[in-house]
């Protein structure tokens, strides 16, 4: 109960940034003036327009989580306000996942919006509707929710503009773990290929969550690998909370 207090009053706080309305209408911006790249291409209107869509809805997601995530324990903690909750009867893990959830709230009705404004317009290009995009676009929810716990992680021990940078800087290695590794096992030796290996295990392979492409260009998507990357996404997350929470719990707030 009390987890969900502080969600809601993290999400009542997050619809009120304006940027994530800036952010937003840049996104539907995206998808709308897709249309118009669409025109320059024959015959791969519709597969543009749902690389794109999905593509602004990771990128402004992935902004949104980073920009609003890495202030969300700083802030009550410059403000002093965190003294007068954790006076309460209230965990300090119960805090910090009650700021995650409400940040997760927030990702989550911007990403319905976004992805309710590709549907439309793919379906309207199609004449059907686009139901193969909903699973691209579940996958990147999850990828949403690991890089908010990265967020959350660096906001309990750091300031906002370092969180940011490191937050940022994780997702993108994250992001190209999987080529990391292919580099390493072509060109480096064994000592190169066990350290990449290592790295991997411990880095965020967020590039597992990624099947737009695939989507797109009609390649199948197997369940079974889908369900796979569903469990990575939402058990990594889990692990960063838990991290998170541990930091959050020994750090010195005097």
């Amino acid at each position: 109960m009390r987890t969900a207090v502080i969600a809601f009053n993290t999400f009542r706080e997050a619809i009120r940034d304006r940027i994530l309305y800036s952010l937003l209408i840049f996104a539907l911006a995206m998808i709308g003036g897709s249309v118009l790249l669409a025109t320059l291409s024959v015959g791969g209107e519709v597969k543009i327009i749902k690389d794109l869509g999905l593509a602004a809805i990771g990128l402004v997601g992935t902004l949104i989580a980073i920009f609003i995530g890495v202030g969300l324990v700083y802030k009550e903690i410059e403000r002093r306000t965190l003294y007068t909750i954790i006076t309460k009867p209230i965990r300090r893990a119960e805090f910090v996942l009650g700021k995650f959830l409400g940040l997760a709230l927030t990702l989550a009705v911007n990403v319905a919006i976004m992805a309710a404004g590709l549907l439309l317009l793919a379906s309207t290009m199609e004449a059907r509707l686009a139901w193969e995009l909903l699973l691209p676009v579940g996958l990147t929810f999850l990828k949403l929710l690991v890089v908010t716990a990265i967020a959350v992680l660096f906001s309990t021990f750091s300031a906002p503009t370092l969180s940011a940078i490191f937050s940022l800087g994780l997702v993108a290695v994250g992001s190209l773990a999987e080529d990391l590794k292919l580099f390493a096992a072509t060109f480096g030796g064994p000592l190169l290929q066990a350290a990449v290996s290592a790295v991997y295990l411990v880095l965020p392979n967020l590039a597992s969550l990624d099947v737009g492409a695939a989507v797109v260009h009609g390649r199948p998507v197997p369940a079974a690998a889908a369900t796979l990357a569903a469990g990575y996404g939402l058990a990594y997350t889990t692990a960063l909370l838990a991290v998170a929470v541990w930091v959050f719990q020994y750090r010195d707030l005097k």
